[in-house]
């Protein structure tokens, strides 16, 4: 099957193919990052310090949604990988069929809800009045244009279960350089703004998601259905939602916990939501490469889980540790050293106190990424495993960590108090995490081939 754009994962050193399905998606998710930045960069430098803060006061509240339609994605991906590693070609193509009804409906229903809740939710959380119509608009754009989003982060995890990260890299690529051009267009040839950035993402995702699965249908044969067929299978339906409910619940829990924290920035000036803002996404882009290994980690586990070939499970987590291990060693002087350089990217010459609290921000949370490290292995080798529940937990832990840890510690010493919040969490989740692994609980959680696995 590799020779229609898929990989079989339970062949080769588990070190190699983790690798190779590793770099792509990481260059992937670092263009995804790039024009999420670029939206940041473009608003920062061309429009105000007001505007940036605005967008920036909305990550949460569309990863409320947006979360809950990848957790679907989730799940459709852990049942093809362990359908694809068994060599059940025939259900292979019964869950994309499936699974396209799934995202599509979730897609919609959750992007109505978003388009009318957008106000609410930016006063939910003590959105200042600066800029609270700003982030409004922002929000129902991004929204409007959902379906969009879930085109094609559904048929990238489709792909990706098959051991494809290369062609949702190439055409996220293409959708990077498109919203950069358009946001360039849009918000210094138009000056549109703060809509002009939403728009420049939404028209890039739809365009991307259109041709992702084009591109699919044409090349990937085990995907090939006649349309008389394609349609969701009961059973199939099933599976998918009871995968896919607990990881968009896990998502919904983590984004519960970042608004709960957006409420405690929002409490701050706009210097301190604009440098938040900032350090968020620098933060992103550091932690791609344990996000990345983390997608791979769940692929090759569910690929091999469905094949009951045990012992491969065993030598993955390892590579995968080691992996996340090197990443972490490398990222902390870059960004410890490094963070002042890469907050001037995003503001005006006059912005200094906003670089200033970046930068001590930065400082904190960069101690800390062999532990948020640890939450993408253990979170996706528990999933991949069909142990679905447990990251659920590990999501809600996040909810109260952040929670108590902000409010509590921010109202002792200040603005610095957000980023030993999200460190001291990223802390007790990726320790939760490792205990249950090295328990052994999730053993026989497979939907397709279960056996027993000895980790030692």
């Amino acid at each position: 099957m590799e020779n229609d754009l898929t990989r079989d994962m339970t062949k080769k050193a588990p070190m190699g193919l983790i690798l190779k399905f590793t770099v792509p998606m990481l260059i992937g998710n670092l263009f995804q990052q790039f024009y999420n930045m670029v939206d940041s960069a473009v608003v920062g430098r061309f429009v105000s310090k007001e505007a940036l803060a605005a967008v920036g006061a909305t990550g949460s509240l569309t990863f409320l949604l947006l979360g809950l339609t990848f957790g679907f994605s989730a799940g459709v991906s852990i049942v093809i990988s362990q359908y694809f590693g068994a060599k059940d070609y025939d259900n292979v193509r019964k869950s994309f069929a499936t699974s396209a009804f799934i995202i599509a409906g979730a897609s919609v229903i959750l992007g109505t809800v978003g388009f009318f809740a957008a106000r609410w939710l930016l006063e939910l959380t003590n959105t200042p009045d600066s800029i609270i119509n700003q982030s409004e608009i922002y929000m129902k754009i991004i929204f409007a244009g959902m379906l969009g989003t879930g085109m094609y982060n559904g048929m990238s995890a489709v792909l990706r279960a098959l051991g494809n990260s290369l062609t949702p890299l190439i055409f996220l690529i293409i959708a990077s350089i498109l919203n950069v051009i358009l946001d360039l267009v849009f918000v210094i040839f138009f000056d549109m703004g703060v809509p002009g950035v939403a728009l420049a993402t939404i028209i890039s995702q739809v365009l991307s998601g259109v041709g992702c699965i084009i591109y699919a249908m044409a090349k990937v044969k085990v995907l090939r259905i006649p349309l008389k067929d394609f349609r969701p299978d009961r059973e199939i339906f099933r599976k998918c939602i009871r995968l896919g409910v607990p990881v968009a619940l896990q998502n919904s829990f983590i984004s519960i916990s970042m608004m709960a924290m957006q409420g405690v920035i929002n409490s701050f000036n706009e210097t301190v939501i604009a440098a938040v803002t900032i350090t968020h996404r620098l933060e992103q882009l550091v932690l791609q490469p344990g996000m990345s290994l983390g997608v791979a980690v769940a692929s090759f586990t569910g690929q091999n889980i469905g094949a009951g070939l045990h012992d491969r499970v065993k030598k993955g987590l390892k590579s995968a540790f080691l992996l996340i291990l090197a990443f972490s060693l490398i990222m902390l002087p870059v960004m410890y050293f490094g963070g002042q350089y890469f907050m001037r990217l995003f503001t005006k010459a006059e912005d200094f106190d906003v670089v200033r609290h970046g930068t001590q921000g930065i400082r904190i949370t960069s101690l800390f990424y062999l532990p948020v490290g640890f939450i993408f292995v253990t979170r996706n080798f528990l999933s991949g495993a069909g142990d679905i529940h447990f990251p659920m937990v590990m999501g809600f832990l996040e909810v109260l960590g952040r929670v108590i840890f902000s409010n509590v510690i921010a109202g002792y010493i200040g603005f610095k108090g957000i980023y030993w919040a999200t460190a001291l969490t990223w802390v007790l989740t990726g320790l939760i995490g490792v205990i249950r692994v090295l328990s052994g609980r999730w053993k026989n959680k497979a939907i397709v081939n279960a056996g027993n696995i000895n980790l030692k």
